[in-house]
């Protein structure tokens, strides 16, 4: 089976509270032979934060990317900026 990454960002902004974030999910092999989920979030225009959770296969990577992405969508977060 091939690897593919994959990488999605999302963004929750509402100028009423000042808040202009970012959150990026990215699922890429790594070098011991599973798959990393990549999280990277922060202000937008900034560095950020970053977390890297390593996960026996793609499959897991993948339903913790789809977790992930469903709980941030349910807290204000979209595809739009």
């Amino acid at each position: 089976m091939e690897s593919r990454s994959l990488q999605t960002t999302i963004f929750r902004i509402d100028p009423s509270r000042k808040m202009n974030r970012y959150y990026t999910l990215s699922v890429q092999p790594n070098l011991f032979g599973g798959h990393s989920l990549i999280r990277s979030w922060g202000r937008i225009g900034s560095g950020g934060q970053v977390k890297i959770d390593l996960h026996v296969d793609e499959v897991s990577a993948r339903g913790a990317l789809e977790r992930l992405l469903k709980s941030k969508r349910n807290r204000g977060y979209s595809t739009n900026r």
